[in-house]
């Protein structure tokens, strides 16, 4: 993905960095000139935003006010012009433009226009979706195409730097998001976000292949014995999903297929972890985790594959009876306070704030799940019995 630091590799006449040296890293979604407002109207996330000084429209006070504006609506960059070069620009602002890591440039008046640096920019962005787009075509083509020969695995081998003498692994990367009053504004942060996660994913160590895919994000990367790449792509995750313009509105996860030491198989790798996608959610300590694999499911797999899910099923559902009548009759959730309990560790308070529920209305619903089962929730191999029973029909029913 473009940063600012292909912006400064461009050397554009008159175009200097001047503060935010933190933030040349950001992407760059495009070039936005600011003219009138609402600026939200017209304005994507990310946008390299261009204001002229002109003394009419905008005056250095304007451009302070202007400029925190457009930090709040999630530009990535700034860039100022004055006409005539009148003044320098605010130490004021400069200080902010350090202090939130926002690059900020001066554009000389005599220097480039700003129809140069948007085409200039425009050049860049459009040459990267290019090589997105053949990255994410060989990466289809591997994992969905009907003939993985000799030849094409070497094609790919020498377009991308792949050595298939080693084991391989597919992860999809899930997007949770929060929706607000604007749905536009919702689409353009998320492509924003896709952008910056495609930057962080280019710059691993483990060199990973990258494409969107419908709804989603998928990587082609070496398995390495000490976990390196599963490690980068929690950090990325952890990192992208905390910055202030995405935190609480946009969460992601990767889910792992198995290890393929065949690219043939790689599609096998791709199916398992999407099987797991609507699973995601109920498996243990899945809430806190951005890196889930397959494997977590144990033992659990044979059952769902075999054939006598119908026993084990009827097994389940004569152990939860109780619960189950309970809940259908009352309108109660006593299933799901089960499973909450044991996924806060087993934690009345923990458990009470995960359900939003007062601690003595947790403290009452296991009086009575005690009551309905017959037997106290410390005796561990009964309740254990239990939790595998909901856990086995919470995978059997998604």
């Amino acid at each position: 993905m473009i940063t600012y630091n292909d912006i400064l590799k461009l050397n554009l006449d008159g175009v200097n960095l001047v503060a935010g040296k933190g933030g040349l890293c950001n992407v760059v979604s495009w070039t936005y000139l600011c003219q009138t407002r609402p600026y939200a109207d017209h304005m994507s996330r990310g946008n390299f935003a261009l204001i002229v000084v002109d003394y009419v429209r905008f005056d250095m006070k304007e451009v302070f006010t202007t400029a925190h504006e457009l930090y709040d609506l999630g530009i990535s960059g700034l860039g100022i012009s004055v006409m005539e070069d009148k003044e320098e620009l605010p130490v004021e602002l400069l200080d902010w433009a350090d202090e939130v890591k926002l690059p900020l440039f001066y554009i000389r008046w005599n220097g480039a226009s700003f129809v140069d640096i948007d085409q200039s920019i425009g050049k860049l962005l459009v040459a990267d979706e290019a090589k997105i787009k053949k990255t994410g075509d060989y990466l289809y083509n591997l994992l969905f195409g009907y003939d993985i020969n000799q030849r094409y695995v070497e094609k790919i081998s020498a377009q991308f730097n792949l050595d298939f003498s080693k084991p391989y692994r597919v992860g999809i990367i899930v997007v949770d998001r929060t929706y607000g009053v604007n749905l536009e504004t919702d689409e353009h942060n998320y492509e924003y976000y896709a952008n910056c996660l495609n930057s962080d994913v280019e710059n691993m160590e483990c060199h990973p292949l990258f494409m969107k895919f419908l709804n989603k994000f998928v990587l082609l990367f070496e398995e390495k014995n000490d976990k390196t790449a599963e490690k980068e792509i929690e950090n990325v995750l952890q990192k992208l999903d905390n910055l202030p313009r995405f935190k609480d509105q946009i969460r992601s996860t990767c889910i792992l297929g198995p290890v393929c030491s065949n690219p043939a198989d790689l599609s096998k790798s791709y199916q398992q972890a999407k099987n797991l996608i609507p699973k995601k959610d109920y498996l243990p300590h899945s809430r806190n985790k951005k890196v889930i694999s397959a494997s977590v499911l144990g033992l659990y797999k044979f059952m769902f594959n075999s054939g006598n899910q119908k026993e084990i099923l009827d097994y389940c559902t004569e152990k939860l009876h109780p619960l189950e009548a309970y809940d259908h009759a009352n309108g109660t959730d006593l299933i799901e306070t089960c499973w909450a309990y044991y996924l806060n560790g087993f934690s009345v308070s923990a458990t009470a704030d995960d359900l939003f529920i007062h601690r003595n209305s947790m403290q009452y619903r296991l009086n009575k799940i005690e009551e309905l089962l017959g037997f106290p929730l410390d005796d561990y191999t009964e309740f254990l019995d239990i939790l595998n029973c909901i856990y086995v029909k919470k995978m059997m029913f998604v």
